[in-house]
């Protein structure tokens, strides 16, 4: 590094600033130094600046990867929390623990592997925070627990769920069902599908609706149960909101085959998912678009936040954003009963 300073003609701390994005830097400086590292074939090595600095310029985000890895929508949270650890001078480095598994986790966040650790699929008891938080170990959720007082970002589902209802309300919607996760996650504290349903449920009864939640397999098979389920019951829904991309397919997939027209016959709305993933339906389904990207981002700035001032920012919540792919329309027109007129009687002087 004393070597870069010489040939760039810049001080020792300009040129860690460069390395580190500890503090700004004009571009034309950063330039100058980089220039000079390209001439003499530096290559800075991580582990003798960690042992100066006592940071690995790591962070690790767990993420409870299933058998089927990580979908479009939560590969939008890693791309984004990448791509801001590696603007601020760290790398990301992904740690597919299960939700459950504090022990190992633990155990590797303990060797200094990383200096903090983004945790998602958060779960309102989540043993992982109680395990990182007693052995000191800095974090952030993405997503919420039931303590207050942690780092946390996450996505508004009180204001996206509310957002989803009065859209399909304010087409003539009276009969609008949910689709939400398996009903194991709410056993097992699922942070995203309880706090997702009870906001559909607040929401609906704010209107004067009665809510309709059902809790479907994450698969093509649990979608089309449910879809089942919602069209063979006495009042069949006129509008069905999906917080399970997996399902969604199922879904579709059974109104096609029953030959029920989308926007139609009945309105199918995606709620935190992505355009990408909704737009492989038939057709393609209007979508509330999870904030990945920006939430992904915010975990690290809070994250290094918590690491430099050791002190607790206020939580970040995002909204879902609207993108109409045209599956919602009006509310199906009832048909009038067999035994009504269908014109006024003639009147005759």
């Amino acid at each position: 590094m004393q070597d870069v300073a010489r040939h760039a003609g810049v001080a020792l701390s300009t040129v860690s600033a460069t390395l580190t994005a500890a503090r700004p830097v004009s571009a034309a400086t950063r330039a100058r130094v980089e220039t000079s590292m390209t001439a003499l074939g530096y290559r800075p090595n991580a582990l003798a600046r960690g042992l100066a600095t006592k940071r690995s310029r790591v962070l690790a985000l767990a993420f409870p990867m299933g058998p089927a890895g990580l979908s479009r929508t939560s590969a939008e949270f890693v791309l984004g929390a990448t791509e801001a650890a590696q603007d601020r001078g760290y790398q990301l480095v992904l740690w597919p623990f299960a939700a459950d598994a504090a022990g190992p986790l633990l155990d590797v966040a303990a060797q200094g592997l990383a200096d903090g650790v983004l945790l998602m699929e958060v779960g309102l008891a989540d043993p992982r925070v109680r395990a990182l938080s007693e052995a000191g170990i800095p974090l952030t959720l993405i997503g919420r627990t039931a303590q207050g007082g942690l780092p946390v970002v996450d996505v508004d589902f009180e204001a996206t769920l509310n957002a989803a209802v009065q859209h399909l309300a304010g087409l003539g919607h009276r009969r609008i069902a949910l689709i939400n996760h398996a009903a194991h996650r709410v056993v097992e504290g699922h942070g995203p599908t309880i706090r997702a349903g009870r906001a559909y449920h607040r929401a609906s009864t704010s209107l004067g609706l009665t809510p309709r939640e059902l809790h479907a397999g994450e698969s093509v098979a649990g979608g089309r149960l449910a879809a089942e389920e919602l069209l063979d019951g006495s009042e069949a829904p006129t509008a069905v909101i999906v917080m399970n991309e997996e399902a969604a397919f199922g879904l579709v997939a059974e109104l096609a085959a029953r030959g029920i027209r989308v926007p139609g016959e009945v309105s199918v709305a995606a709620v935190v998912s992505t355009p990408a993933v909704a737009g492989q339906t038939v057709p393609p389904l209007t979508t509330w678009h999870a904030p990945g990207s920006a939430l992904g981002r915010a975990g690290v700035d809070t994250l290094l936040t918590v690491l430099d001032t050791g002190q607790v920012p206020e939580p970040v919540l995002i909204g879902c954003g609207l993108v109409d792919l045209g599956s919602t329309g009006s509310a199906p027109v009832p048909e009038p009963a067999a035994d009504a007129p269908r014109n006024p009687p003639t009147l005759h002087r």
